[in-house]
């Protein structure tokens, strides 16, 4: 309980510097995806190390920014005080983004695990990153200007937020090598695939 308190005692400002830094944070981690793409071909099992890795990353930032909703909803005064997003951010963008980021991760790990790289799943992976990156891309440069204001505030609770972020890295870094043989086995399918199709 005394943790959970540390980590909501600095209420709607803290809650703006859990969501920048989780966002922060996630602008690097699919920098380093997006370079994968590419090379597909020859960085695939990085490609999907990354994308497990990022995972618990994603549902914080998820679950960070759905906290301040629920807030505002239910009337928090400093949530109020906040004030809602834009209301195109909020009905339209938001929505897409969450969408589309659950259908990307999603196929993402049914190909893992099911050790596809044809058909239908791969399909709607492609299809849902197409519309997870234009909507994301107006999500980040709509909040860009505020990372670094909102992360370098100081605000109690700070240092259960910290652990809480690295904590997810932490989960993430454990779920991505636990995964990384099924990455391994995917990435030689389609090496060994590409040096057929090259001859």
């Amino acid at each position: 309980m005394n943790r959970l308190r540390r980590l909501f005692a600095g209420g709607s400002p803290g809650n703006e510097q859990l969501t920048a830094t989780v966002g922060s944070l996630l602008v690097v981690l699919l920098a380093v995806e997006g370079a994968t793409l590419f090379r597909l071909s020859s960085l695939l099992n990085v490609h999907a190390f990354v994308g497990i890795l990022l995972i618990p990353v994603v549902v914080l930032k998820i679950a960070s920014t759905g906290w301040r909703m629920v807030r505002y909803y239910l009337r928090g005064e400093e949530y109020v005080l906040r004030g809602p997003p834009h209301i195109a951010l909020r009905a339209i963008v938001a929505p897409i983004v969450v969408v589309s980021t659950i259908t990307v991760f999603g196929t993402g790990v049914a190909l893992l695990a099911l050790d596809e790289r044809h058909g239908t799943i791969v399909l709607l992976h492609k299809a849902s990153f197409i519309v997870w990156l234009g909507a994301t891309a107006v999500h980040v440069l709509a909040h860009l200007l505020d990372l670094r204001r909102a992360v370098g505030r100081r605000v109690p609770g700070v240092a259960a937020r910290a652990a809480l972020v690295a904590g997810s890295v932490a989960l993430g870094l454990g779920a991505a090598v636990l995964t990384l043989p099924a990455a391994d086995h995917l990435q030689d399918g389609v090496t060994s695939q590409v040096g057929v199709d090259a001859h």
